[in-house]
């Protein structure tokens, strides 16, 4: 959500960035919030000029009782009344053009970076760099749930028979390494100085509308019924939700966290949940990494973040690529995004396995999650998070970059403590 001082201040600089992400039709907006802010303003100063003058009134008739001008203190309490109906209206009016703001304020996009690429869609995201060499074996890679069923470590019909499509039985050696490579970004990030974090795997609606766009939120997020729970698409909604209404001293920070959790999703809209595979699904795991930061600070960690995530997938002999997204293709709160994605022998092109976003001030403008300077000025923070790793998406790359001709898959040292030493599975 933008500072409301930016559209009373530079408009047009919120209509061209509404331009850059090819949202024309939100344009309207703009002026719609200008209207409704200038009308809020008016009947603000009108309420408060009336709570003065009531106030002064209520005086002026304790002073003209004490006088005894009975019929004149009558008159002023009767001027009191009205000011209170009066006034009653002008709060009821200020309560309804807050509304009206908010609501259009929570879908003008956020100021991208400079640096974004202007595009459409995500067919003009713009590669970055390369890690690792791609390769193709000579034999023929199998789909990767042939893989895993090859090792007895899925079952789909199972997983469809009690739960539908876009679920999963993982088991034996396939699922021990689906919580091998989870247990090891833990100790990947903890060795990077993250604090590691089990947060709850359901949140309220406040929250929800906090750290993401109605958009998202429409598309992603299961409801509990009857209740004002929703269950976490992934683990930045609550860690970021963790600070809500929080003022942060600005020596704590940065705040450098990284959460392991279960993720739902209702994927609308999604292509690939009828599928046979574990690449779009319901439900999944993640080990994600957040950072609370200073403003000035955010590039610098944004930077950081995406290069963990390289590093995680280089180190499990998994060649990768990172895609500065357009601006077609950031959601609405991001000020700056990257994926990154590995690479798949058998598809011979690259695939997205996590991705890095920097949302400048928005969710904490949303939260109210300020910073308190020494000299005691308050700011919002700027929030960012990333993927380090997603099984069982992941799952793919890896069997697919580790399998060998005899139908073995190799694991890499990293992983065999993880994996009681096996250096193969097969």
């Amino acid at each position: 959500m933008l500072d409301i001082n930016l559209l009373r201040n530079d408009p047009e600089k919120v209509r061209e960035n509404i331009r850059k992400k090819f949202q024309d039709q939100k344009l309207p907006m703009v002026d719609e919030v200008i209207r409704f802010d200038r009308e809020y303003r008016d009947a603000q100063q009108q309420a408060d000029a009336l709570r003065n003058k009531r106030k002064t009134m209520s005086k002026e008739i304790g002073g003209l009782l004490a006088k005894g001008m009975k019929e004149e203190a009558e008159k002023a309490k009767a001027e009191v009344a009205a000011m209170a109906d009066e006034l009653s209206a002008l709060e009821v009016k200020e309560e309804e053009l807050k509304a009206e703001i908010r609501k259009r304020m929570l879908v003008i996009p956020n100021i991208i970076d400079d640096s974004v690429p202007i595009g459409k869609d995500d067919s003009e995201n713009v590669e970055i760099q390369r890690y690792g060499e791609p390769v193709v074996p000579e034999w023929e890679v199998p789909y990767h749930v042939d893989i895993m069923e090859r090792l007895n470590g899925i079952d789909l019909d199972a997983a469809r028979d009690t739960s539908g499509n876009g679920f999963y039985y993982l088991m034996g050696d396939i699922a021990r390494l689906h919580s091998a490579i989870l247990s090891y970004a833990r100790d990947f990030m903890i060795d990077r100085g993250f604090t590691y974090v089990v947060p709850p795997f359901m949140i309220h609606g406040n929250v929800v509308t906090g750290v993401m766009s109605f958009a998202e939120m429409e598309n992603m997020m299961y409801k509990i019924e009857g209740e004002d729970l929703y269950l976490i698409g992934t683990s930045e909604h609550s860690m970021i939700g963790k600070f809500i209404d929080r003022i942060l001293d600005e020596d704590s920070l940065p705040k450098t966290l990284t959460s392991y959790s279960p993720c739902f999703r209702k994927e609308v809209g999604a292509h690939g949940i009828e599928e046979r595979g574990v690449y779009r699904i319901h439900q999944f795991e993640k080990q994600e990494m957040i950072v609370v930061c200073k403003p000035e600070e955010s590039p610098m960690w944004f930077d950081r973040l995406w290069q963990n995530t390289v590093d995680f997938f280089r180190t499990l002999d998994i060649p990768v690529r990172t895609l500065e997204c357009c601006s077609g293709d950031l959601a609405d709160l991001k000020v700056k995004s990257l994926d990154v994605e590995a690479w798949s022998p058998r598809q011979k092109k690259y695939f997205e396995v996590g991705s890095c976003s920097n949302l400048g001030d928005a969710q904490a403008r949303r939260l109210q999650i300020r910073v308190k300077a020494a000299d005691g000025r308050k700011y919002f923070a700027h929030t960012l998070n990333n993927t380090c790793v997603a099984p069982p998406r992941m799952l793919i790359a890896f069997l697919e970059n580790n399998l060998k001709a005899d139908g073995t898959v190799a694991i890499p040292a990293a992983l065999r403590m993880y994996m009681g030493g096996k250096d193969h599975i097969g």
